[in-house]
């Protein structure tokens, strides 16, 4: 296993995050996190959790109150048929469940549908899992979906499961209620598992988020994967949580979670009972905020990056994934030959703007890069400046060689 692992890539967002620390005030487009802060609720029951010391082992699973909260929310938001709190695991953040999902559904040489481009560390856990990834194409042209006769024929004698995110990082596609249904009877058809990374759920800006383990029967062979980072600002204190039916697999899961963690931080499993019994109305609020900087960062690169950079309103999350004019060529020497490395780089250190190279997230990133509008209007208001000096006198000649 140890030297299996060498094989095993690490996403170049470490690397980025490493370069943004020689930067002097960076403007930190390049992390997935938003500017505000965990609400109120979540605070105090940290805090309360500390006072009544609550420091010591839990059930493996999660805290009962906390499960309880979970499979409510799950059969009242995300409409899954699920039976109780037994069914569903407490985790150290959604990368934490993706990770007990591959360790207990794949075997060895086990195939995987993935999106491509995905979130990084979704092919490197399956790796781990000594699965192998197989990428479906997301369609710029498409709004950032497949085509599902393309993903269909990617399924071999081999396939095993199929990873779906919706809404996308780093694309902000949406996947629409007749894609999963299209989705789900592959899945039945070829006896396949659905691992449905939901971690923006709560950020879906064109009409409601639908999860396919609510279709009929797909929760039986779905595993949906869910966070606390994104909606409750929680993403420092890694909370997240999956919900399994199949004993066997569950068992699986749960001996998975014991040899990796033995329980999930107990204070912050309180905070989570805070986040889901405190008020629910800054969830709104962030949304609303959200969806306005949305607006005013795309317009801004309209106006600013004078077509060096280009990209439509995302449907989901809070990236701008845009595309780069693929006639540029940076001024730097020495840049890279990939266009979206080049442009990253030129960002970063000529403009300190922080942001992530497209084919960072798979081959069918290549020139494009993502940014994080989920941060303060301010500091998106100087990344935009930043980019305007850097490539909006493009007439003139700047940017070009």
């Amino acid at each position: 296993m140890a030297a299996f692992l060498d094989s095993v890539p690490i996403s170049g967002i470490i690397r980025i995050r490493d370069m943004m620390y020689t930067v002097d005030k960076p403007f930190r487009l390049d992390q997935g996190d938003v500017s505000f802060d965990a609400p109120p609720s979540v605070k105090e029951a940290l805090l309360k959790a500390v006072h009544d010391n609550r420091t010591h082992y839990l059930p493996t699973n999660g805290v009962p109150r906390l499960l309880e909260l979970l499979a409510e929310k799950l059969r009242r938001q995300n409409h899954l048929p699920v039976n109780g709190p037994e069914e569903i695991m407490v985790t150290t953040g959604g990368i934490h469940a993706q990770f007990l999902a591959c360790q207990a559904v794949l075997e060895p040489g086990d195939e995987v549908l993935v999106p491509n481009p995905c979130w990084p560390p979704t092919m490197s856990i399956v790796m781990t899992s000594h699965g192998v990834p197989v990428p479906y194409t997301l369609h710029a042209e498409r709004a950032w979906r497949p085509d599902i006769a393309e993903m269909r024929s990617k399924v071999t004698s081999r396939t095993k499961a199929i990873v779906i995110n919706t809404p996308s990082n780093p694309t902000g596609g949406v996947l629409t209620r007749a894609d999963l249904e299209a989705i789900a009877a592959i899945a039945v058809e070829k006896n396949l598992w659905v691992l449905a990374d939901e971690a923006y759920e709560d950020l879906q800006w064109d009409g409601e988020h639908f999860s396919i383990g609510s279709l009929p029967g797909m929760y039986d062979r779905t595993i949906p994967l869910h966070t606390f980072s994104k909606t409750y600002a929680m993403t420092g204190l890694r909370l997240g949580y999956l919900a399994i039916k199949d004993k066997t697999v569950r068992m699986r899961a749960h001996k998975m979670l014991l040899y990796t963690a033995s329980n999930i931080s107990s204070i912050v499993q309180f905070g989570g009972i805070g986040a889901l019994e405190g008020p629910q109305d800054f969830v709104q609020q962030f949304r609303t905020e959200l969806f306005a900087r949305r607006q005013l960062f795309l317009d801004g690169i309209a106006a600013n990056a004078n077509g060096v950079l280009s990209g439509a309103l995302p449907a989901g999350a809070f990236y701008a994934f845009v595309k780069i004019d693929p006639n540029w060529k940076s001024p730097m020497a020495g840049a890279q030959a990939s266009l979206s490395w080049a442009m990253t780089e030129y960002l970063i250190k000529q403009g300190r703007v922080g942001c992530i190279p497209g084919v960072d997230f798979g081959s069918n990133g290549e020139g494009y890069i993502r940014l994080c509008f989920a941060r303060e209007r301010t500091e998106l208001v100087g990344a935009l400046g930043a980019i305007k000096n850097l490539l909006g006198q493009r007439a003139e000649g700047k940017g070009q060689r």
